[in-house]
């Protein structure tokens, strides 16, 4: 089975973006050695025009063909022309108000979201499924995400959007790995305890 992955940044405090959902504060953490690990270990979660741009639009996936984001995730994209922000994946976008798709390569997710990731996870392949963004999408597929990648940059909001937009639920990981960069960015690993 398919891991569901939500790949996100965040603030020390947790949050995700400032209370309108703006993230580009942390850009300022986005040096050569982070970008770097990026390319590394995660490039298919850099858009394609980012790829292209830092000269890596030629590196092989290597943890996920398939990304999911919530509608104001891909606002941001269309705010800046990209229809299809991930071409280099097969793309989803969970949305009750989009009601087509501005891209044959996006596929609009408008009712049971949960259902779609459960048949994605159920394929066959090696590589996972990247949620990309939205609180209020990691809210609902909370139960399905297997793994945590939490990149934490030195910065405090003190209020904004947070990781989960959802209803108060304990739920357990486990930490598999963390790794320090010098710009002070710390990028952790969890799994789902089940």
């Amino acid at each position: 089975m398919r891991k569901l992955t939500y790949f996100i940044a965040c603030s020390i405090d947790g949050f995700i973006g400032d209370p309108a959902g703006d993230a580009t504060a942390m850009y300022a953490f986005v040096d050569e050695e982070f970008l770097g690990f990026l390319k590394e270990e995660y490039p298919e979660t850099v858009s394609t025009p980012g790829r292209r741009a830092l000269g890596f639009d030629d590196v092989a996936n290597r943890r996920f063909d398939t990304v999911i984001q919530g509608r104001a995730s891909y606002d941001l994209a269309l705010k800046e022309g990209l229809t299809s922000p991930y071409a280099h994946m097969r793309q989803y976008v969970a949305s009750r108000t989009l009601a087509e798709s501005p891209d044959p390569q996006v596929e609009i997710v408008s009712d049971d979201v949960v259902g779609k990731v459960r048949e994605l996870k159920a394929e066959e392949g090696e590589l996972g499924i990247y949620l990309c963004g939205g609180a209020q999408l990691a809210g609902v597929l909370s139960d399905e995400i297997d793994e945590l990648v939490i990149k934490t940059y030195p910065i405090v909001f003190g209020t904004g959007m947070p990781m989960f937009g959802s209803d108060f639920a304990v739920t357990q990981f486990a930490l598999e790995g963390t790794r320090t960069f010098g710009n002070g960015a710390v990028v952790r690993t969890y799994s789902r305890k089940r």
